[in-house]
């Protein structure tokens, strides 16, 4: 029996596409057929949410994200994906809120790292998720993998792009060579891989785009959905 996925979506709705995309695929690869995802969607509005993380509002997005996740459960689903980097930010508030799990998305994107022996890891996302603790700190506390992130000028630039071109279903070579240009700079100061730490960065580059191993959190996330959906704990 394929379990219930509760996705708190819309951050934004263009990469939450790439989730269904991904977990329906996921699922159909491994059983065959007609076979897809059970799966229900909170689609949060994201304007009201850029705008409490503009203004350090976090209390009251997680309180949101709570809401949010404790309706899914109310409805029947017996896990939940959050589909944004930025906002496992708030993780805690969901995990108190339900008594299903949250499939947190550095877990399977740093058992992957771990699998494949790198030590060091770029980080580029959000300036929230490059500059809060929340992503660097549980990979170093449950993998020993050191993250380290871009200058601040190249944070800015990844940042806007993320925001002003990806969300909005924006996608242009000239933003591709410039995040190329920060991975070969986070390769010259150690690291080992790339991690795209936004949903929306798979969008934009893959594998080939950049120097460095490309780790994909959506696609990570994704597949560890489909685990648990598929009976895996």
């Amino acid at each position: 029996m394929i379990r219930l996925l509760g996705l708190i979506g819309g951050m934004s709705w263009e990469s939450t596409a790439e989730y269904y995309r991904h977990i329906n695929r996921g699922i159909g690869a491994r059983l065959g057929g007609l076979h897809s995802a059970s799966m229900l969607l909170h689609s949060i509005e994201f304007g009201a949410v850029a705008d409490l993380q503009r203004a350090g509002k976090w209390n009251e997005l997680g309180q949101m994200m709570a809401r949010s996740a404790l309706g899914l459960e109310r409805a029947g689903a017996e896990a939940i994906v959050i589909t944004s980097n930025t906002m496992h930010q708030v993780a805690d508030a969901v995990v108190d809120a339900v008594r299903i799990p949250l499939i947190h998305i550095v877990d399977p994107t740093g058992k992957a790292l771990e699998t494949a022996g790198i030590k060091r890891a770029g980080l580029i996302g959000t300036r929230y998720t490059m500059e809060l603790p929340f992503w660097k700190e549980r990979m170093a506390r449950r993998f020993g993998i050191d993250v380290i992130t871009p200058g601040a000028e190249d944070r800015a630039m990844v940042h806007q792009v993320i925001f002003d071109e990806l969300c909005l279903g924006r996608i242009l070579d000239a933003s591709r060579a410039a995040f190329a240009e920060v991975a070969e700079r986070l390769q010259a100061s150690g690291a080992e891989a790339l991690i795209l730490g936004c949903t929306e960065i798979g969008l934009l580059i893959g594998p080939q785009a950049v120097s460095l191993p490309a780790f994909d959190t959506t696609r990570f996330h994704c597949e560890a959905a489909v685990d648990f959906s598929l009976g895996s704990p």
